[in-house]
């Protein structure tokens, strides 16, 4: 674990920032209400918004643990006494979205300061192509930090003739809600297998109705990407027998050379009941903003972050929070660094 022995310096430099007026993404933080401090001097309290995913989901949790970590509103005991060890005078809150896709609009228009998107989704915003081949290219998009891997799931019955990603030719397979990143995905894992989409009955449908379908017979495999275990997949195998299909060989090789934010993953005998070893890939959620950002805000922020006292929040934390880590945080991260975040790294000597 790198040393956090900064993080006074780093705080200082959030003081700074909130002395004055913050603009983030354009728009000015709203100003809810002034508090008394001890010293008698009112302070401003700001927001900032973290666009997540839908409520319940894991996205949406891990963004509550991060909001809880960067926050400390004015009032609250310093952190060196025992308190809040976010930035001073901010309080960050939590957005319900349908996902990555949108979370990108929302940063770049405006509507929301950060946000938590999947890495494959902020490689082709910033590049427009993938789902974004159709729009402008978000070039003014930032990485902050690299959370957490999700593994790449393809579901099927135990007892289906499908093998492999190839087998899925004239199969009826749920991608994914229509526009959605699970379904950007699984559309490049099928073009690496070699499987033109004209080739199999495509289902757009989100992971817990296509599970409910897979049981059903409706359908003959999906596609989920999540953390392991996945709640939805283990649910489903106390419901029926199921097995995963690999993401190996030849084409699993070349998604991880020919793509940045492929990296290898495995899900482990007896992730799920009865649910062999299986090879795949993951994608990683990152947490962005854009270059609209305030510099020494993001550097407070990723400060806050990675401040040593926050640990007990991602080890109290949902499932893929206690895997956050420093170490891990410019892995798989396929665009540009905000300035902020890159010289905090700079300054503790993690380098991409």
């Amino acid at each position: 674990m790198f040393s956090m022995a900064k993080a006074p310096k780093l705080r200082a430099a959030g003081r700074s920032w909130l002395g004055g007026v913050c603009l983030l993404g354009g728009l000015a933080l709203t100003a809810a209400t002034i508090l008394p401090q001890a010293s008698g001097v009112a302070q401003e309290l700001k927001f900032l918004r973290i666009a997540t995913a839908a409520s319940g989901s894991t996205n949406y949790d891990v963004g509550g643990v991060l909001a809880s970590a960067v926050s400390s509103p004015p009032g609250a005991r310093p952190c060196e006494k025992g308190g809040s060890c976010g930035v001073p005078g901010l309080v960050a809150v939590v957005q319900t979205t349908m996902g990555s896709n949108e979370n990108v609009r929302a940063v770049t228009q405006g509507q929301a300061e950060t946000a938590l998107v999947e890495a494959d989704v902020a490689y082709w915003a910033y590049h427009g192509t993938g789902s974004f081949r159709d729009g402008k290219a978000a070039r003014d998009l930032r990485a902050i930090a690299n959370l957490f891997p999700s593994t790449v799931h393809v579901v099927v019955p135990s007892a289906s003739g499908v093998r492999n990603i190839a087998d899925l030719r004239g199969k009826r397979v749920a991608l994914g809600e229509e526009g959605s990143s699970t379904a950007a995905t699984a559309k490049t894992i099928l073009a690496a297998y070699g499987v033109p989409l004209n080739d199999i009955g495509v289902i757009h449908a989100p992971p817990g109705a296509a599970s409910d379908l897979l049981d059903g017979g409706k359908i003959d495999a999906f596609f989920v990407i999540a953390g392991q275990p996945s709640a939805i997949i283990d649910d489903l195998s106390r419901r029926m027998s199921l097995r995963l299909l690999p993401i190996d060989g030849t084409p699993g090789e070349e998604l991880k050379s020919f793509y940045p934010f492929f990296s290898e993953s495995v899900v482990q005998a007896g992730t799920y009941p009865n649910v062999a070893y299986t090879d795949s890939v993951a994608v990683s959620t990152q947490w962005i903003t854009s270059t609209s950002a305030d510099d020494d805000l993001v550097y407070a922020l990723t400060a806050a972050l990675w401040h040593e006292s926050n640990r007990k929040l991602f080890e109290n934390g949902h499932a893929e929070v206690r895997g956050i880590g420093l170490e891990t945080a410019l892995d798989r991260v396929a665009i540009p660094l905000h300035p902020g975040a890159a010289r905090f790294y700079e300054e503790i000597g993690l380098q991409r």
